[in-house]
């Protein structure tokens, strides 16, 4: 059965039902949305009376799910979460010139150096912090690129492409490319995707919501940012999607708040909790914050969540990141069968922020910070009964 919920406001469309001249509202079959495919209906009324005639274009659209001008789902037995679906084949892994430092991993997908450390956190000198700040704003250079390309009906491996380019010409190495064998140099997350999405052949669709998680290797060191975009007005307009996403942005920014010397790591996750059940958000437990330095993730941990048992606390030197992922519906997540790919258990969006964080003498230095020109950035609710909720409240 279709679900309606005519208080979310959207983009101005046709309804699907033969000789019918409404508007669309948000109303979409289940199927179809499962399927990977849009069909917006006026009225519950309306999608029942057209049953007979639109249930004939999913067996149509299974079929064309298969193969489709060379592009296939490689998993079309598993039974997926949500809308999203693989498109196949993935695009040849990009090359990156030798005269650009690699991490140990680039040739046999095995981070070794990494793998060794023990509990020991490093906190860097002057020189290491000043390393730190070049390579953070080289990512944040090219993450502002990369989103700078979304609108619907761009790929996520044009993404991909665009991401690995603006590495190479920076002479940094994209450092998810081959980190255990992953295939592509950014991850590209929409929707129910909770993380590690690997860029592919799927189209964005105006309605999409997409995190973009880049990572940069330069000069011995690396950085680690990523945000959640609105692809399109769909988007823009729809409150679920507005309020995942601006949730888990302010969480970020609440815990942020929070770094300092001496500010127990346990402490992120209890702000970050109370914020997201706030807005009707849960938190995702499974992934967490992590150091970063000369290795990619080296310790500490940094939970997300409230009642973690996190020891250690920031001291100058130390840098780490903070990235909440929040879901609309259940915490829990899944694997596809690509062994990277995460998505929720019920197929309901998640949202992600993070940054790459330089705990100072007196408090906190954002190293991946946001420019003043820098693609997306916060937005506002839609109205609704003539009051308008804006961040931080209403």
């Amino acid at each position: 059965m279709a679900t309606d919920d005519p208080s979310q406001p959207g983009v101005k469309a046709k309804c699907l039902g033969a000789d019918c001249k409404n508007d669309a509202g948000s109303l979409q079959c289940p199927t179809c949305m499962k399927l990977g495919k849009e069909s917006f209906f006026c009225s519950q009324d309306c999608f029942k009376h057209n049953w007979s005639e639109h249930k004939s274009v999913h067996k149509s659209a299974q079929e064309d799910s298969k193969t489709q001008d060379g592009f296939y789902n490689p998993f079309s037995d598993y039974s997926f979460t949500g809308p999203v679906r693989p498109v196949y084949p993935l695009s040849p892994k990009r090359a990156v010139p030798k005269s650009i430092k690699h991490p140990d991993w680039a040739e046999t997908g095995i981070p070794v150096a990494e793998r060794r450390l023990g509990a020991k956190w490093t906190f860097l000198d002057a020189k290491g912090q000043e390393a730190m700040r070049k390579v953070c704003g080289l990512a944040r250079e090219v993450l502002d690129i990369v989103a700078a390309g979304l609108r619907p009906g761009v790929t996520t491996d044009y993404l991909d492409e665009v991401c690995h380019k603006a590495c190479i010409e920076r002479r940094a190495y994209p450092s998810p490319l081959n980190y255990y064998h992953f295939p592509k140099s950014l991850c590209t997350s929409p929707n129910e995707v909770v993380c590690h999405g690997i860029p592919d052949h799927r189209v964005l669709l105006d309605s999409d919501i997409i995190n973009l998680d880049i990572s940069l290797y330069y000069g011995g060191y690396h950085a680690d940012v990523n945000e959640t975009y609105y692809v399109g007005d769909r988007a823009r307009a729809d409150r679920d999607s507005i309020r995942v996403v601006e949730t888990a942005r302010e969480c970020l920014e609440e815990a942020i708040k929070l770094v300092k010397p001496g500010t127990p790591i346990r402490e992120f996750g209890k702000v970050i909790e109370r914020h997201a059940k706030s807005r009707n958000c849960s938190v995702v437990t499974t992934w967490g914050g992590h150091g970063v330095n000369t290795e990619f993730h080296p310790p500490p941990w940094i939970p997300h969540y409230a009642r973690n048992k996190a020891a250690g606390v920031c001291k100058p030197g130390l840098t780490f990141t903070i990235e909440p992922i929040l879901a609309l519906g259940k915490p829990q997540e899944q694997h596809w069968p690509d062994d990277w790919t995460n998505v929720t258990v019920d197929g309901k969006r998640a949202a992600q922020f993070e940054h790459t964080l330089l705990v100072t003498e007196t408090g906190v230095e954002v190293l991946t910070a946001r420019n003043e020109n820098s693609p997306g950035g916060p937005i506002s609710f839609p109205a609704t009964n003539g009051i308008e909720e804006v961040e931080g409240g209403t």
